[in-house]
């Protein structure tokens, strides 16, 4: 999918806490920059606060967060109160990994963007995010 902005999307990949397993977050970083976006990738063993500062820092238009560790409930929530926090409400907040359906809809009502489940094609991937950065972000 073509970005039409005057500038590549740019998106932040993370993995949050001490969940060592990266290759799904590599391969969506390598398919995200393969359709055009601008990738930031953190390397494992983040926190929340650094993947924001981060997010701050390099001025992304959306946070992906893979997450196999079980501790979703728990990065998720933290990472929607520190965005509002930085007032970055016009960052999209998405991610994947083994995530319980029930838990994406309660994700989902906090304010995370989509979830994906391991498996998911990743040109959907990357259309979700051009699409939602295509309505909601200002260049």
């Amino acid at each position: 999918m073509s970005n039409t902005f005057n500038r590549p999307i740019r998106v932040l990949v993370a993995k949050v806490g001490l969940d060592g397993h990266d290759r799904g977050a590599r391969i969506i970083a390598t398919s995200l920059r393969d359709a055009g976006m601008e990738v930031i990738y953190t390397g494992l063993r983040q926190t929340p606060e650094m993947v924001v500062n981060t997010a701050l820092q390099e001025d992304v238009d959306a946070i992906g967060i893979s997450i196999l560790s079980g501790a979703h409930m728990t990065v998720f929530p933290r990472i929607i109160k520190l965005i509002k926090e930085k007032q970055m409400d016009d960052v999209l907040l998405t991610g994947g990994g083994i995530i319980p359906n029930d838990d994406m809809l309660a994700l989902k009502q906090l304010g995370v963007g989509e979830l994906f489940p391991p498996g998911t094609n990743t040109q959907d991937i990357v259309a979700y995010i051009t699409t939602w950065v295509h309505e909601h972000r200002n260049f």
